[in-house]
This record gives structure tokens, C-alpha cells and sequence, in this order.
């Protein structure tokens, strides 16, 4: 297994989490790329199936290094805007030139206003943001809106993250637009189930 995905999933503390991708940052693409992460491209390919509209702005929330917004621009949005934890990701981003914004965020900060479709590709997980972001990029949405995920197999295992879409569909806060279980990062044998849910 590559040196840092040893290491992602045994992290918990925002800053445990910010060190290890700012380490992270130069060898991420190469690493997730040699294990077949192909995450991305189903979110991206998700959000269009559940009709988001790809001439509307995007927040790509948790861009990392870009492969999200390089998804999001091969499946057709035209206009992404990123933000990230990370200064050294959103450096290795920017060299892309797939995104009309890139901002650094905290791990506290809600995501910016205005925006009708989000997503968090790769990002809500062990090792990554915690479930409280899920709730914050709905919260930040308007009725209608539309948000694209994922929790790899990592997150499912836990109730927690097992559970929040069925109970936000049961409250009727949401609805699940799509829902599919399919690769994440084969080359390890982890998957991931995407989602997209339209807020009610």
C-alpha cells in the first residue's frame, strides 16, 4: 500500500488531518491514481444523471489537488469553484486551471453561500472532514439544491455515517436522487457508495 493511505484512515483531529495532506500534497495524485481512485468520475457522472445543472456554478468542497474539479469539468460543469484545508492542495489545484475560485477554508467554516450544487467528493470520512460537514453543506444549500458524495466503506462501517442519509430522507429533509455502491479505491479493495440528495 502507498505511504500515506497507510496512514489517512487513523487520523481523527482537524489538525492531524490538515498535517498529513499538507505532507500529502506533492504524492496525493500519484497515490490515489496507482490504487485506481475512481470516485470522482461517479459523483461527477451522478450529479448529471440526477439533472444538476452543469451551466450553473459548482462548489467543489474539499477540492484537494483538483481530480474532483477535473471530473466535474470531463462530466460538464463549466463554471467550479473550489475550497479546501489544505493551502498546499489548493496550490497543486490551481496549476490545473479547472477552477474560477480556489479559497482556503478552516475546518470549522461553513461552505461560501449562493450556491444550488455542491459536492464533497472523498471528503466526509474517517480521515477526512467529519460527519458534522454533511449537515453544514445542507444547511448552505437552498430548497432544491443539490449535493454529490461519498462515504468509502471506512464510513459505512460506522452507524454514524451508515445511518445520516436514510435519516435525513425519513425526516423528509431530503431526497436521494441517487444512491450506488461501486468502486472507490480498488487497487486496495475499499469502495465507496455515492449519493446525491436534492434538499427538501
Amino acid at each position: 500500500m502507498p505511504k500515506f493511505l497507510k496512514k489517512v484512515y487513523k487520523v481523527e483531529q482537524p489538525d492531524e488531518v490538515r498535517g498529513l495532506y499538507a505532507n500529502w500534497a506533492d504524492s496525493y495524485e500519484d497515490e490515489v491514481r496507482e490504487a485506481g481512485y475512481a470516485t470522482p468520475a461517479r459523483v461527477a457522472q451522478a450529479l448529471v444523471a440526477a439533472g444538476a445543472d452543469t451551466a450553473q456554478p459548482i462548489l467543489d468542497f474539499g477540492c484537494g489537488t483538483g481530480l474532483s474539479g477535473a471530473a466535474l469539468k470531463q462530466a460538464g460543469f463549466q463554471i467550479i469553484d473550489g475550497v479546501d484545508l489544505t493551502p498546499e492542495m489548493l496550490k497543486v489545484a490551481a496549476a490545473k486551471g479547472l477552477y474560477r475560485n480556489l479559497t482556503p477554508i478552516g475546518p470549522d467554516d461553513a461552505p461560501p453561500p449562493g450556491y444550488t450544487t455542491m459536492a464533497a467528493i472523498g471528503v466526509i470520512g474517517h480521515g477526512a472532514a467529519p460527519l458534522d460537514v454533511l449537515y453544514r453543506l445542507l444547511d448552505a444549500l437552498p430548497p432544491g439544491g443539490i449535493l454529490g458524495f461519498s462515504f468509502n466503506d471506512h464510513a459505512m462501517g460506522d452507524p454514524a455515517y451508515a445511518q445520516a442519509v436514510p435519516e435525513l430522507a425519513q425526516a423528509g429533509q431530503v431526497r436521494v436522487a441517487f444512491e450506488e455502491r461501486g468502486d472507490h479505491l480498488p487497487g486496495i479493495d475499499v469502495q465507496s457508495t455515492v449519493y446525491v440528495i436534492e434538499k427538501t
